[in-house]
């Protein structure tokens, strides 16, 4: 095929739980990530990227389909998507891209006929070759692939040490033997093997970090250790959560997310700083695997051909507002990720503040790569954006959980958000009452004024906002055939 006619190759980076401002490209100062920096240097880079869910399955299901989650029908961790979605991937594969998967997919449940040690079920989802590591737990058994290529090659299972001072973070495996490490290599050995296949491709590149347990590589991690105690606490108001909907209080006073939770009040703030020194850890040691990653496309003469896309599913609270990890909570750490396009003559270096939603990335790819939309998708391309095009793109975002993991201890929690660029709205339909935070003046999201009469104006206009980007999640399918 003639190179020019040639569609461009797509290498999709997808972190796990990594919150915006984890690169020094988005403003943070103590962070190691120079790769990252420098592709964001030459690339377009959104300052205000949000999620459709702050929980894995929601978000994941909704960015692969370009639907929100309650129209995907993947509202809840532990849910299968159903067999008629069609994810993106699958778009590409039959329009003749070659495609490929290193980590995890998390689309489906475990097998529960296996006692969750399988792998998880899949749809027609596209991929060609399919390298599953969900995360690096052991339940999975050999099914997890990077377990295998442990012991194949180093002859061993996945071990962590948890650092004396604290058990709530750990020194995990050294960098060449880390998960980050092997889905990186998985995708280097495919650009590898693509480098003269005439076909063009896409591989999804979907690291497990730096998702909890916060284990990064020893050798990450020893550097914070040094300056430790200049390190952040999480930025939090003493009795923030007390005008706040119940499920805050709960988690801040027993950790919500149960065994795995860090209860806020419980630990020393030597402990906070460690936990966030480990999650900026593990960040540094993805920017070490995008940089092989962007090698292996130098050195095979891909690098001007291949769009590279850099994002996260969604936050992480890491101590911010009393709470750890993640639940049913729409703050910025929570939904806002990182977003970076790349693509070498054709997109130029620009810093865009324009609220967008991760939702939108089918239709952009596919519109980048010269290809048609599926009608059930219901996120808008972002290419007249980068294009210079058009100045803005959404008026506002739309988030939502809707009993998202069931399992959480305290009452169910079902909540929506909508934010604009100077307002945040939460609606807490399961508890009553909500949150509503004016960005201008309270940018940290502090003070809730759901309930001051002075807002009393901007509530009305949100919950508006609201109903109808609620609205706009009924399905698009089946398409009208007819005038009647």
């Amino acid at each position: 095929m003639d190179e020019a006619a040639r569609k461009p190759n797509i290498l999709w980076i997808c972190t796990d739980q990594q919150r915006f401002d984890t690169l020094g490209c988005y403003g943070n100062g103590f962070v190691k990530t120079p790769v990252l920096d420098s592709l964001a240097g030459e690339s377009a880079l959104f300052e205000h990227a949000y999620c459709q869910s702050p929980v894995c399955t929601p978000s994941r299901g909704s960015f692969l389909t370009g639907r929100y989650p309650v129209t995907s029908r993947t509202r809840q961790n532990g849910a299968d998507i159903p067999a008629s979605e069609v994810p993106v991937t699958r778009l590409f594969h039959d329009a003749g891209y070659y495609c490929g998967l290193s980590g995890k997919l998390h689309l489906s449940a475990c097998n529960p006929q296996s006692g969750c040690t399988k792998m998880e079920r899949r749809i027609d989802d596209g991929y060609d070759e399919f390298h599953w590591s969900h995360d690096t737990g052991k339940s999975w058994g050999l099914y997890n692939e990077y377990y295998r290529w442990l012991e194949e090659r180093h002859h061993r299972t996945y071990e962590t040490v948890n650092l004396p001072e604290t058990r709530w973070v750990q020194r995990g495996m050294p960098a060449e033997q880390h998960q980050a490490y092997w889905c990186a290599q998985k995708a280097v050995d495919f650009i590898e093997a693509q480098k003269d296949s005439g076909k063009p491709w896409l591989f999804s590149v979907n690291i497990y970090d730096p998702h909890h347990p916060f284990d990064p590589p020893e050798e990450c991690l020893k550097p914070y250790l040094e300056i430790i105690d200049s390190l952040p606490l999480p930025d939090y108001e003493t009795g923030e959560e007390l005008k706040k909907p119940i499920w805050q209080r709960w988690d801040h006073e027993h950790a919500y997310n149960g065994a795995a939770g860090f209860p806020y009040d419980r630990l020393s703030p030597r402990e906070h700083r460690l936990i966030r020194a480990a999650y900026w850890a593990m960040c540094d040691n993805i920017d070490a695997q995008v940089g092989r990653m962007l090698a292996a496309l130098e050195r095979t003469g891909q690098r001007d051909t291949t769009i590279v896309v850099f994002m996260s599913d969604h936050g992480e609270l890491l101590g911010d507002h009393g709470i750890y990890l993640k639940g049913p909570f729409f703050y910025d750490c929570s939904i806002r990720v990182p977003l970076i396009i790349n693509w070498r003559g054709h997109i130029g270096q620009q810093r865009r503040g324009a609220l967008v939603e991760l939702n939108d990335l089918p239709q952009t790819l596919l519109e980048l790569c010269g290809l048609p939309a599926h009608e059930g998708m219901q996120g808008k391309s972002l290419v007249p954006l980068i294009s210079g095009a058009a100045a803005g793109h959404h008026e506002s975002v739309y988030c939502e959980y809707l009993n998202a993991m069931p399992w959480q201890k305290g009452p169910p929690a079902f909540a929506t958000m909508t934010r604009t660029e100077r307002y945040k709205l939460v609606t807490a339909h399961s508890a009553g009452g909500g949150e509503l935070y004016d960005l201008g003046e309270d940018p940290g999201e502090h003070r809730n004024l759901y309930g001051d009469p002075a807002y009393t104006g901007v509530k009305v206009e949100m919950l508006e906002r609201l109903l109808r980007h609620w609205s706009r999640t009924a399905d698009p399918l089946p398409p009208r055939k007819a005038a009647w």
